[in-house]
């Protein structure tokens, strides 16, 4: 029965019963109305008829209370195990299941919730499976990398870390998972090394993080001394509006370096060793050719002295490119030793004029210096390595520079207390694509004809940030190129 015959039958029941007591009453009293008041029959008529009104007015009270406890709970109870029912599929008890039969409404929204609970439960597994399957296999990937790598969330907890980090840091799995970095940094100093990138680490020292990102780092795993190249990189992903990036945390990626840095080693061993070797045979050759221009063995034809020429430029090319990479072996083997004093920049300015003045006069180049001296501070720096990268920057504009063209050298004080060197030539200028590049080893920018090394501006670059400078370069094409040394006064 559904709830509106419930209502309707009740309803019914309760206006019968009020019409037969009406009535009843009626009757009655029209029966004791008729009848005399001395006649023996009306006494026990009067009781008669208040017996049934008593009786018939009791019953109706019993129904209407038993109606008024009964119907109003029919449609109550079953709402409020609705409700309860709705509040456990909320919380994710998809297993909940009603059972409705007080009436026909509610038995059709007992099925309907039971159906509706049993393909929630149905969705929950298959995506709970998926994700799990999802999970275990992106375990499995991260495991299979040969690479330590961490993940980390914007609070600095770790969600995953494959065994080779956990290896390298010498932590078990159960007590990184879920846990703040930062706090297991505090008893783990290789941890605390690799989220300073992300974080600073209270009590820790601020340091030069550009600095360090180029410098690997070294770790003693497996019995052995490893050296690593750290990388990092945020987790992303797109907003509601699917434009918006939102970071979602960080992955820290430790790359094995170790068989090239042996092999690095390796290499600047043998560069050093060779470049010693090489001295030799080339002071006996320049000492030869030494005797030769002396005359001391004989006047030498037009033809001689040529040849003899020719040998003095390539020994003497040779001899810078030896000087080159011992000076390039001292800075990779951590060798580089400074010898600073009190020197004036228009010192070093001198020094590399006159070291180039030969090159200048033969390609007729005009060097000109700039340089205020009632404003320029003195430099407390190693001069012979400073006045060597004088030296090269303004070799290398005499050139690169068209004849009968101009070089300017020159030096400036900054209003933050450092003084900048410069050479500025007007020759082709360098391509914006390769203004990082040529400060690397062995690096020529594609399609140049000057013979060169490729290691000078590299070296010159390790001698300026040995001395903390830097050394940048201001290029356009058909315009020139600007080098600029800056140092601390």
């Amino acid at each position: 029965m559904n709830i509106k015959s419930k209502l309707t039958l009740a309803i019914g029941i309760l206006v019968a019963m009020i019409v037969l007591l009406v009535v009843l009453s009626v009757v009655n009293l029209q029966i004791l109305t008729a009848t005399e008041p001395d006649s023996p029959a009306a006494g026990p008529g009067l009781q008669r008829a208040l017996l049934w009104i008593y009786v018939v007015g009791a019953a109706c009270i019993c129904i209407g209370i038993g109606m008024w406890l009964r119907l109003p709970a029919s449609i109550d109870n079953p709402i409020k195990e609705l409700t309860n029912a709705i509040q456990e599929i909320a919380n994710h008890n998809y297993e909940k299941r009603l059972e409705l039969n007080s009436s026909e409404e509610f038995s059709e929204v007992s099925k309907n919730f039971n159906r509706m609970a049993k393909r929630l439960e149905d969705y929950h597994a298959s995506t709970l499976s998926d994700m799990m399957a999802s999970k275990k296999y992106m375990e499995t990937i991260i495991n299979s990398i040969n690479e330590p790598i961490i993940g980390l969330n914007n609070d600095m907890e770790i969600l995953f870390i494959n065994d080779e980090a956990l290896n390298v840091i010498n932590l078990k799995r159960e007590e990184v998972i879920k846990h703040s970095a930062q706090d297991i940094s505090l008893r783990n100093d290789l941890l605390r090394r690799l989220i300073r990138e992300l974080v600073e680490i209270p009590g820790e020292p601020v340091k030069d993080k550009e600095k360090e990102k180029k410098e690997p780092l070294k770790i003693y795993a497996d019995n052995k001394e490893s050296f690593f190249q750290v990388k990092y990189m945020s987790i992303s992903q797109p907003e509601k509006d699917g434009v918006t990036m939102e970071k979602k945390g960080h992955v820290i990626m430790l790359k094995n370096i170790t068989e090239f840095k042996e092999l690095d080693s390796a290499k600047t061993t043998f560069i050093s060793t060779i470049s010693h070797e090489l001295k030799t045979p080339i002071s006996a050759i320049m000492m030869s050719l030494q005797l030769l221009e002396d005359q001391r063995i004989g006047a030498l034809n037009e033809e001689q002295e040529d040849l003899a020429n020719s040998i003095k430029e390539n020994s003497e090319r040779l001899l810078n490119i030896t000087g080159e990479l011992l000076n390039m072996t001292q800075v990779e083997s951590g060798k580089l030793q400074l010898k600073p004093k009190i020197t004036k920049p228009i010192e070093l300015i001198e020094y590399a004029i006159k070291a180039n003045r030969v090159q200048a006069e033969k390609f007729n180049i005009q060097i000109e210096v700039e340089y205020p001296d009632d404003k320029i501070s003195r430099l407390f720096v190693d001069s012979e390595k400073i006045a060597w990268v004088l030296t090269n920057l303004l070799s290398n504009a005499i050139r690169y520079s068209p004849e009968n063209g101009r070089v300017i050298i020159g030096a400036r004080q900054t209003d933050d207390g450092f003084i900048e060197m410069f050479v500025r030539d007007f020759g082709k200028g360098i391509d914006p694509r390769y203004h990082k590049s040529i400060f690397d080893h062995y690096f020529r920018v594609p399609g140049t004809k000057v013979q060169g090394s490729g290691l000078g501006l590299s070296i010159s670059r390790d001698f300026v940030e040995a001395h903390n400078g830097t050394l940048t370069v201001d290029s356009k094409l058909g315009e020139g190129s600007t080098f600029v040394m800056r140092l601390k006064a």
